[in-house]
């Protein structure tokens, strides 16, 4: 693919997400005029502040279309954890107390969420220190700023846009838990290490098992020290803290997807890769249909009253998701393919299972120890001679002794309901999750999921991409260097 052809699309793209000079007066209007608001606030509370604005907004590299503004209260290291988080959201209550929605929200702290004309705002307290002496993960983002403004200029500034915005078209965008993806700091390092954004689209295209970005060389000489500090497959030594990988948040799964897609953009540049085409969920008869025909079996399970911050409600169903998934492996089910869909204002939740078959056979085949093992073969003797459910052996094969013996459980949603009607904490269910399981949950297998999916657009569109099973961008059509985009 010739370059001029990723740099047309790299072009239009850049164009539509680079702020305008009134669009980042209005920004630092609305950011001066908060932080005076919260000096104010600061003084009637009688607490000694600074306040600065920081994040995308502070560094100019902050996407046109999604404006959010960061503003950091720097308090002093004598206040208490607790306190942090308690002052913190009093000090900017206050000082936006004429906004119309303010929204408490949660990482290591509390923090407060509003909108000022149109404008996401988010004001973070933390701590007032110094570099290496941290109290709270919150403390190391002035000094990120200082960073990144330090050695980005105007070019790079834009590289870094065309790389926050790829990675949302392809869903991969954003540290949070619901997400596993890169952050926006994440972006910029990334940008300053590499150099532009292609150039990391083609580093990244070079997939390798475990690759490391130490931009300040924290590590020269000590290679080796960062396997065995950092076990990420993406490690990227934070410059202002060698003890910490900016990366670590990027779960492996969200790092494949990003690899995949740098192939594809390489291979036939689209805009669509920044901006998706419009995604339409199946009718209900379509779905239906769908579900008929799959030859699979997919099994739901949903609760409601799952009521948390969204991290927290996200780290939760995850969790409860990977146990649920472990308990019907256990129990000999071939899981295809599993997920979970949340609502985080309706305390929603639906896990999805999608098993080659509802059902096992009633008799399997259970191999016990070697002849080597002397007293674990003694153990493995006293335990299935003369079991009602052994329907042959023990006996020796290949020099192991082994049993045929009838399951307990032959059913999918048998074992799902047995083992969730206690809340399924035994299994690894996490805590909020089996509160709810407790009080209510429904098991649906294939088409019975149709009343749920006729209520709410948001899960059905969930599952039409599950059961779509391809990124958009496989389905974009292939285009060649004479072909128009």
């Amino acid at each position: 693919m010739p370059q001029n052809k990723i740099d047309a699309v790299l072009q239009d793209v850049l164009e539509k997400i680079t702020p305008s000079k009134a669009d980042k007066a209005k920004m630092e209007a609305i950011a001066k005029s908060l932080e005076q608001k919260l000096v104010f606030a600061c003084k009637e509370f009688n607490v000694d502040v600074k306040v600065r604005l920081e994040g995308s907004v502070a560094k100019d590299t902050w996407l046109k279309e999604e404006p959010d503004i960061d503003v950091f209260m720097r308090l002093s290291p004598s206040i208490s954890r607790q306190d942090l988080g308690n002052i913190g959201l009093k000090i900017a209550k206050k000082a936006t107390a004429d906004s119309k929605q303010q929204i408490e929200r949660f990482a290591e702290h509390p923090y407060l969420e509003t909108f000022i004309d149109g404008v996401r705002v988010n004001i973070v307290p933390c701590y007032d220190t110094t570099p290496g002496e941290w109290l709270s993960a919150t403390d190391r983002t002035p000094f990120h700023t200082d960073y990144v403004n330090a050695h980005l200029n105007k070019n790079l500034r834009g590289e870094v846009r065309l790389l926050k915005k790829f990675m949302k078209g392809v869903s991969v965008y954003g540290a949070e838990i619901k997400v596993g993806g890169f952050s926006g700091y994440l972006c910029e390092l990334l940008i300053l290490y590499y150099g532009s954004f292609v150039s990391v689209l083609q580093a990244f295209a070079q997939h390798v098992p475990k690759r490391i970005v130490d931009i300040e060389k924290h590590f020269a000489g000590r290679e080796r020290e960062i396997e065995r500090l950092f076990p990420e497959p993406l490690v990227v030594i934070d410059p202002v803290d060698r003890r910490r990988n900016v990366a670590s948040a990027v779960h492996p799964q969200k790092l494949h997807v990003f690899v995949g897609a740098t192939r594809e953009f390489l291979k036939s540049p689209r805009s669509q890769f920044f901006y998706p085409p419009k995604f339409k969920s199946f009718s209900a008869s379509e779905i239906t249909a769908k579900l008929n025909s799959r030859n699979s079996t997919l099994i739901f399970l949903s609760t409601t009253g799952v009521e948390a911050v969204p991290d927290v409600f996200w780290g939760q169903i995850y969790r409860s998701q990977r146990a649920l998934h472990r308990l019907l492996k256990l129990h000999d089910f071939s899981v295809l393919r599993s997920d979970v869909w949340g609502s985080e204002t309706a305390g929603c939740i639906v896990f999805v299972f999608e098993l080659e078959d509802q059902f096992l056979p009633v008799v399997k085949k259970h191999f016990g120890p070697p002849l080597g093992k002397q007293k674990e073969c003694e153990n493995f003797l006293t335990k299935y001679l003369g079991d009602s459910n052994v329907v042959a052996g023990p006996y020796l094969e290949g020099g192991e002794w082994v049993v045929l013996i009838k399951r307990k459980i032959t059913d999918a949603v048998e074992l799902l309901k047995i083992k969730v009607g206690g809340g399924g904490k035994e299994v690894g269910v996490a805590e909020l999750v089996a509160k709810a399981l407790q009080q209510n949950f429904k098991v649906m297998v294939g088409s019975e999921v149709i009343e749920y999916y006729s209520i709410d657009d948001c899960f059905a569109r969930f599952l039409t991409g599950f059961l779509l099973g391809k990124p958009f961008w496989l389905s974009l059509p292939k285009i060649n260097s004479t072909t128009e985009s």
